[in-house]
């Protein structure tokens, strides 16, 4: 094929797949500084392939002209002067219905294993510059691949120096997003009157698809995190606050659970509750494919969340490392004791229910998926984008977390014990949500087999701003020696958890070869919104292929 044109594409969606037209660029030196006024939210890249990867912007409202397309320029180089293609997108592709966001999937149109560069023009402004990568085959044998990985950036509480530095990360492939890119309240948190959000609809949460919109404008616009996402390419799954709080699906109603959102706290909505929950559900969806660089299939005829589209997926690099993304909101059943907070969600004590037979976080075809992926895979390393805690976390029989797998232990046993039976090896599961820093075991069975041998191993990474146990021991009228107090008293209970620390906020990286895996936390000063803000490795722990053993190493 000849890359100084592009091919008409094939029509997917609506709204991740415009079609088309080629387009020959006039040589001139575009204008950069009205690219802010034009472009303000910049440029983004996601779910590479071998032959592609998906492309994203958006046109301020009032630059949007009714006869004035999109131009696309792809280039094997930073200035732009060895095309790769060209094309047009035309207006009616990026206008006020998908809130002047454009989407342009390159599948089948790039070469493998390769870095690119793009932008977009609109009249005589051209976008920032972005960078992108395209999968590798999965016959390519890689010497190495380093994943970065994020999750948890409520806007309000705190800034995003963390996302500068994962820009400036030199050896970085691609970056995995765990979920909470978005949170649905506006709440003013102490400490960042700057990062205040008013909503259109004016509520605390949001409600309805103008205020998803708005979150997720607001969010783009901090520097860095745009500067994170022209330099990256980003797999994003999403977690509960891209809707509501703790959500799950309630078959019982056959509609969103959103246990702590107004239209179920609230007597108003009583009689309307299940439609409305829905439709917050299908807002937030939308809002999610509108600004989330993402290959999805799209079913705009339903009004069934369930329905309108799936974020389960894989990617392989090469043949060293299969990722299987997961959605744990949608399928999953409600909380096993109750939806209120203490003693119920959140520190529950015993609670028979957390491994009833029947209760599930992935529904029956996801697992499945799942469980076939990694067992069927022939990657040296098998890799699960987990949005939240697989492990056992519980103190003296008080489980802290129901919202994560230990509410649902019938399940997490039986898929582990089947890995187990399959033969699986070289797991590596990526989790988010807990706001924390964390290395564990990966075993069969946490309360049958406390020292059976490891299946595979666990790293959480913290949040980039979102509030954790040092936030909340901060408010306490007198200090506690929050590091060493909560490492030792999750140990003590939780043998497979080798490292535990909930009072940083930052990112990791997870460095794979054929012999290894290593695992790399940062913390980064999210009260400091400058380049400068200070980072500092935490720690590091290295695990061989096969028998997973863990182990610290020595931090220069």
């Amino acid at each position: 094929m000849d890359r100084r044109r592009f091919l008409w594409a094939t029509l997917l969606s609506p709204l991740t797949r415009p079609l088309l037209q080629p387009a020959a660029l006039r040589r001139q030196a575009y204008a950069t500084d009205d690219e802010r006024r034009v472009f303000p939210l910049s440029v983004a890249s996601g779910d590479p392939s071998p032959y592609g990867v998906v492309l994203w912007t958006r046109l301020a409202p009032q630059s949007w002209q009714p006869d004035l397309p999109l131009v696309l320029h792809v280039a094997s180089d930073a200035d732009f002067a060895t095309d790769v293609l060209q094309a047009t997108i035309p207006p009616e592709q990026f206008d006020a219905s998908r809130d002047y966001t454009a989407q342009v999937d390159l599948d089948g149109q790039l070469e493998p294993g390769r870095r690119y560069f793009y932008r977009f023009i609109h009249g005589d402004t051209a976008s920032r510059t972005g960078r992108c990568h395209t999968l590798w085959l999965a016959t390519q044998q890689l010497p190495s691949l380093t994943l970065g990985v994020v999750c948890c950036q409520d806007y309000t509480a705190g800034y995003y120096g963390a996302y500068h530095h994962l820009a400036m990360e030199p050896d970085v492939d691609f970056v995995v997003h765990l979920g909470d890119a978005i949170y649905e309240t506006s709440y003013a948190v102490a400490g960042f009157p700057d990062r205040g959000i008013e909503l259109p609809s004016k509520s605390p949460v949001a409600l309805n698809l103008d205020d998803f919109r708005a979150l997720y404008r607001t969010y783009r616009s901090d520097p860095f995190y745009q500067e994170v996402l022209e330099r990256h390419t980003f797999i994003f799954i999403w977690d509960d606050h891209e809707t509501a709080n703790d959500i799950y699906w309630d078959a019982s109603q056959g509609c969103l659970g959103a246990p702590d959102h107004p239209y179920t706290l609230d007597a108003a909505y009583a009689a309307n509750r299940p439609m409305l929950l829905n439709g917050l559900r299908m807002d937030s969806m939308r809002a999610w494919a509108e600004y989330t660089p993402a290959r999805l299939t799209i079913d705009w005829a339903t009004s069934e969340p369930q329905r309108f589209f799936t974020i389960n997926r894989d990617f392989r690099f090469g043949g060293l490392v299969h990722l299987f993304c997961t959605d744990e909101r949608s399928f999953r059943s409600p909380h096993p004791c109750g939806e209120g907070t203490a003693l119920q969600r959140y520190a529950a004590l015993g609670c028979r229910e957390r491994n009833a037979p029947g209760r599930t976080m992935l529904g029956a075809a996801q697992r499945d998926w799942l469980q076939g992926g990694l067992l069927g895979s022939r990657a040296t390393w098998k890799c699960w984008a987990n949005e939240v805690l697989l492990g056992r976390l519980e103190i003296a029989q008080l489980y802290l977390n129901m919202d994560a797998w230990d509410g649902y232990g019938f399940e997490r046993d039986q898929l582990l014990a089947n890995l187990a039976l399959g033969g699986m090896e070289n797991l590596v599961v990526l989790t988010g949500d807990l706001h924390s820093y964390l290395v564990s075991y990966v075993r069969d069975g946490y309360s049958r087999f406390a020292n059976s041998a490891p299946l595979g191993v666990e790293f959480m990474t913290p949040s980039i701003t979102s509030a954790n146990v040092g936030d909340a021991l901060a408010t306490l009228p007198f200090p506690l020696p929050a590091d060493a107090l909560e490492e030792q008293a999750i140990r003590a209970s939780n043998p497979h958890i080798q490292y535990f620390n909930s009072n940083r906020w930052g990112y990791s990286t997870v460095h794979f070869t054929p012999d290894a895996v290593s695992y790399t936390a940062y913390s980064a000063d999210k009260a400091d919104n400058s380049p400068d803000a200070s980072k500092t490795t935490m720690v590091r722990y290295t695990s061989p292929a096969g028998i997973p053993r863990l182990q610290r190493a020595i931090i220069d």
